[in-house]
């Protein structure tokens, strides 16, 4: 098992995630984070951390397709260890369907 980040951390980004992850499995694109799931270690505590209920177990049906996009970006993406504030406007996004065609591809700053 692995976590995964889902849509809804498409542009809110918070990153409470990233500060409590003892083995910094955290990956930034530019409006979205993912979690390289052969470094996870299934601990699980990046998923109550994260406001946006966007981080979720594996196991969970239907998220091969999620699971599929972390992996891609985490070897294309810079890895990120510390918190930083999200996008000024993320908590307008927080909960919006239909996201997925806004994620942008572009990598994002990392460390």
């Amino acid at each position: 098992m692995t976590y995964v980040v889902t849509e809804n951390c498409i542009k809110c980004k918070y990153m409470d995630c990233v500060e409590v992850c003892p083995v910094d499995c955290f990956y930034e694109g530019e409006n979205f984070l993912v979690i390289h799931p052969d470094e996870c270690i299934d601990c699980g505590v990046c998923e109550p951390e994260c406001p946006a209920e966007a981080i979720k177990p594996d196991t969970e049906p239907g998220l091969e397709s999620w699971l599929q996009l972390n992996t891609e970006y985490a070897s294309k993406w810079p890895n990120i260890t510390q918190k930083r504030e999200g996008p000024s406007d993320g908590k307008d996004w927080d909960g919006k369907p239909g996201k997925l065609a806004l994620l942008s591809t572009e990598p994002g700053q990392g460390d």
